[in-house]
């Protein structure tokens, strides 16, 4: 099993995300929850392309942490 970050941002009135360790997949969606569905869709094409190419799939490297100021 492999687990990756991703990233969603709100892009005018639709959703975007990413992930940082996997570069170039990305996917949209109207919501939040769209957009992710998505991604995870992505990832999945992403890493099955990799397999059947027969490249490494990257290790996950990417953390988050909020940071309270005040």
């Amino acid at each position: 099993m492999h687990r990756f970050l991703i990233v969603t941002e709100k892009a005018d009135k639709y959703f975007s995300s990413y992930s940082p360790d996997l570069p170039g997949c990305v996917a949209t969606g109207r919501t939040r929850r769209e957009a992710e569905r998505n991604m995870h869709r992505a990832i999945e094409m992403h890493v099955k392309g990799l397999q059947d190419d027969g490249l490494p799939i990257p290790p996950s490297q990417s953390s988050a942490t909020f940071v309270s100021v005040s």
